[in-house]
């Protein structure tokens, strides 16, 4: 919800939204896995509990994007998964086990989105760039065939991470100055490429941090990123391996087709770029479109939405912790 100004209640079994005295929405509550409110947004308590009860998972967030706070129910999931959990954080060989899946998976993803568009514009003047940039990571993850210690783990996922942004800016397909990629940049981003991306990437841990309470998984303990207070280290993880295909894509998307606009970005006197009203629901309309897609997830072989695959991959890990899986099956593209 990114309406300023609006208020949301329970009414029966449904969510009303209303601005100034007006019902501008009614939905059913059983429809929704969560809602997140963009800056002056309310809600009332009697749908806080309602949304707790039925794990559909509120988050309250700056009208630009930044992370406030989330609204929980009473913890579920096996006290016993948890505490295994912790017992691989704590053994920094199982530790970089789990983390070398991940950054496995998002070389692999990575790859792929470079790829495919060098196969897919053959003839552009970055195409030939995009293909060294698939080879350098292919490199890079070869080093990862066998097991490594957790550091070397976490110098490779930052290698393939820069060589990933260093070759982006030949994806851009507008010959647009504003939506020029220089470099990653965050807190703020500083120009709007990258406020688009920062912007789908606190989403997409909105929904994996819900699909791993929703098994039972503490969100805040991970492998590949070190614990921070405050820092939902293990959704950060999973979200790796949805980068390229769910978020990066998704941005690149709304340049190349022109539903994202110059106009509808500002840069402050600090220099920090943000959306406009507009430019953020358009992004959020997408987003949503994006996770009904269906795709055939490469380990359990069924087809599932793309809005599913944060809780497939938290079911899943939830299975290697427990001992029913021998590995982690991170989330490659195909």
């Amino acid at each position: 919800m990114t309406t300023q100004g609006a208020y949301l209640r329970k009414e029966g079994e449904t969510v009303v939204v209303r601005v100034e005295d007006t019902t501008r929405i009614q939905v059913p509550l059983h429809t929704l896995s969560g809602v997140v409110c963009f800056g002056q947004v309310m809600m009332s308590p009697q749908l806080m509990a309602a949304c707790a009860e039925k794990d559909v998972f509120v988050s309250f967030l700056s009208e630009h994007g930044r992370f406030w706070a989330r609204v929980q129910g009473a913890v579920s999931g096996n006290v016993l998964l948890r505490r295994e959990q912790y017992r691989r954080a704590d053994d920094e060989e199982q530790t970089a086990a789990i983390a070398r899946a991940v950054v496995i998976a998002k070389g692999a993803n990575s790859r792929t989105v470079l790829l495919r568009s060098a196969r897919d514009r053959p003839e552009s003047p970055g195409a030939e760039a995009l293909r060294e940039g698939g080879d350098t990571i292919a490199k890079l993850l070869d080093r990862l065939r066998l097991p490594q210690p957790l550091d070397s783990v976490r110098g490779i996922e930052g290698s393939v991470a820069r060589e990933y942004f260093a070759r982006f800016a030949h994806l851009v397909a507008v010959d647009d100055e504003c939506f020029r990629f220089t470099g990653r940049s965050r807190r703020p981003p500083l120009d709007p490429l990258n406020a688009l991306l920062s912007f789908v990437y606190t989403l997409l841990v909105h929904d994996v941090t819900g699909a791993l309470e929703a098994v039972g998984l503490d969100p805040a303990v991970g492998y590949l990123h070190r614990d921070r207070p405050g820092r939902p280290g293990l959704a950060l993880d999973l979200m790796e391996e949805f980068r390229p295909h769910i978020a990066d894509r998704l941005v690149l998307s709304l340049i190349n087709r022109r539903q994202a606009q110059p106009k509808g970005f500002t840069t402050s006197e600090s220099g920090a770029v943000t959306m406009d009203d507009e430019t953020r629901k358009t992004v959020l309309v997408e987003y949503q479109k994006r996770k009904q897609e269906e795709i055939r997830h490469p380990f359990i072989d069924e087809t599932v939405a793309v809005g599913l695959l944060p809780h497939v991959q938290a079911l899943l890990l939830a299975r290697y912790l427990r001992g029913e899986l021998d590995a982690y099956p991170a989330f490659v593209w195909k």
